[in-house]
């Protein structure tokens, strides 16, 4: 438990609560049968006092927890040293030791030695035992000597056994309830911290692939500015030669898309910083699908779009780079016949479908999609569909891959509609 943070002393806090509450019914309920069922000579004021006490204590408990500042293990310890100290009190003027509820004395030891370090289990058992041997000696009977031939001792055997057998039940439920919910907490923790330690070697894997880009990008103005120059000289020395004409034209053309895309990343990043704007979803297809085309004038495609569509959407270079990357993918599985629907399931979510007609999708590769470094394509570095499901996660959004029924892979995109106000989607709706 030395494990837990500052913040993580807060539900044992609050569990205790829970504790003392049942311990105010339990002594509440014993001290009334204790009275009008037994009709024992108890002072009533005196444990009324102690239970208004550990009943205020925990009113202040409930109070404390809604506050911001976090539960440490010496407030916690504080808090269980109460209880000792108020149970202490009950079972003195209740009979002492020989009190069957006299093991109630555990419970703190119990939560001390599940949730705080070992040196405040120490010191609690101390506690614990040294308040149990004072009671051992010094405590108010329950019943008086001279009241004793009211009593046979066989009645008043049976009614200790019958006073520990409900301690004993009231302990075990206890402890079962209150270790349950620690390994519940537990579990959560540790589901966090797996979650967090993924995320951040997902975020490395990220951070690695930023740097190489950026270097790659930054060293290939040269190799680009080298083939501009050589493709102007081969138009130059062939002049009469038709179709290497048309050759270098269609390479110029290519080539100058490369040298602006990289003025358009650069450009874009610079403008980002100050804050992504939002766009309407139908425009950012359209721009998309011009750029891709651009690209690839080769695919054939269609398109089913409701263009008096006004739905908003955040806009970001990295954002229609992970579109043109799914596009891309889609061409290279099959370029021809892709289907492209954008569509409205919710009213604050968009959706996106790319469905070509390629070999689709074995469970093997699915299982694997999303990683860096895998791919399903025979070329390729594997790292598109990891940069697209990063981007799409940071604009709240989706991506899945299906087999769809009539052949091919079908990609859906999910995006949160952003109109007056930040309305998110809780995900895909399943493939139809």
């Amino acid at each position: 438990m030395e494990t837990l943070t500052l913040n993580g002393f807060h539900t044992p806090l609050l569990q205790l609560t829970y504790i003392r509450t049942l311990v105010l019914f339990v002594q509440s309920g014993a001290l009334l049968f204790a009275l009008f069922a037994l009709h024992m000579a108890l002072d009533v004021w005196l444990l009324g006092s102690v239970l208004a006490a550990l009943l205020l204590l925990n009113l202040m408990t409930f109070a404390r927890l809604h506050s911001a500042l976090p539960v440490t293990d010496l407030e916690l310890f504080s808090q269980l040293c109460a209880d000792v100290v108020l149970y202490g009190c009950l079972l003195y003027q209740a009979g002492g030791a020989t009190n069957p509820f006299i093991f109630t004395l555990l419970v703190p030891l119990l939560i001390t030695a599940a949730t705080l370090p070992t040196r405040f289990t120490l010191l609690m058992a101390l506690m614990v035992v040294s308040l149990y041997s004072i009671l051992l000696r010094h405590f108010i009977p329950l019943i008086s000597p001279d009241a004793g031939h009211q009593h046979s001792l066989l009645n008043l055997f049976d009614l200790h056994i019958t006073g520990m057998w409900v301690n004993f039940l009231f302990t075990v439920l206890l402890v079962t309830w209150f270790i349950n919910r620690m390994q519940q907490s537990l579990h959560t923790q540790t589901a966090t911290l797996q979650q967090e330690r993924e995320t951040r070697l997902h975020d490395q894997q990220l951070l690695s692939l930023a740097t190489m880009a950026a270097g790659t990008a930054h060293e290939l103005g040269t190799p680009l500015a080298t083939m501009q120059v050589t493709l102007k000289e081969m138009a130059l020395d062939h002049p009469q030669d038709a179709q290497l004409q048309d050759d270098i034209a269609l390479l110029q053309e290519q080539v100058q898309l490369c040298s602006q895309r990289l003025r358009q990343l650069s450009m874009k990043v610079r403008d980002e910083q100050d804050g992504a704007r939002p766009v309407a979803l139908t425009a950012l297809l359209d721009a998309v699908l011009e750029d891709w085309s651009l690209m690839r004038p080769e695919v054939g495609y269609t398109l089913d779009s409701p263009q008096d569509a006004q739905a908003l959407v955040q806009d970001s270079t990295a954002l229609r780079q992970a579109l043109l990357n799914l596009l891309n993918n889609a061409a290279d599985a099959a370029p021809e016949q892709i289907s492209i629907q954008l569509d409205f399931p919710q009213p604050a979510q968009a959706r996106l479908r790319i469905h070509d007609q390629g070999p689709g999708l074995s469970l093997e590769q699915a299982d694997q999609l999303g990683k860096p470094f895998v791919t399903t394509k025979g070329r390729g570095l594997g790292i598109g569909l990891f940069l697209t499901t990063t981007t799409l996660a940071r604009h709240q959004g989706e991506v899945r891959l299906y087999n769809h029924p009539d052949g091919g892979t079908l990609t859906e995109v999910c995006l949160p509609i952003l109109p007056s106000e930040h309305t998110e989607s809780s995900g895909c709706p399943n493939a139809s």
